[in-house]
């Protein structure tokens, strides 16, 4: 009868939009904004709490302390938005405390940035690892960042906060 009931459960979740068996979303919309999810967004406070629940009642487990760090939003509840960052980490962020500006975080030592989409063309910059750039346009494998002042094109595969299939004009 256990089973049963477990099983009742999961099919009224699936019926309902709630998760799929593997855990992932059955839509790819967020049910309040209409946004597709996942996406990618960045931190617009330089503080803001990481919530086990979406609530001021659930028990913060750390605070995110670097304003512009992107992170990828998986779930949203009301005013709350569930995310995660590059290390995987996450929780539950109240949406004020979040911008659409599209930032990324550098994955490489030294990732040259280039004048031009080709590794041919002049070097500009080369951005420390774990620097976070402001993301601009995106072809397959190139995205246009800034980063201190600096400008130029980077590999995308070196970056987080940038789907690998993402094209941006």
């Amino acid at each position: 009868m256990k089973n049963l009931v477990t099983g009742g459960v999961l099919a009224l979740a699936l019926a309902v939009g709630a998760v799929a068996p593997s855990g992932a979303a059955t839509t790819d919309r967020g049910p309040v904004t209409n946004l597709p999810l996942p996406r990618y967004v960045s931190m617009k406070a330089s503080e803001g709490n990481v919530r086990r629940g979406p609530s001021l009642t659930h028990r913060i487990d750390w605070v995110y302390m670097r304003r512009d760090m992107p992170l990828e939003i998986t779930a949203e509840y009301g005013h709350w938005r569930r995310v995660r960052d590059k290390d995987g980490a996450g929780g539950w962020v109240h949406y004020s405390l979040l911008s659409g500006v599209r930032t990324v975080v550098v994955q490489q030592d030294m990732l040259p940035l280039y004048a031009r989409p080709a590794e041919g063309s002049q070097m500009t910059a080369k951005l420390a690892l774990g620097v976070i750039a402001r993301l601009g346009s995106c072809l397959a494998q190139w995205c246009e960042l800034e980063a201190g002042g600096q400008s130029g094109w980077g590999r995308k595969a070196a970056l987080w906060g940038v789907a690998p299939d993402e094209l941006r004009e």
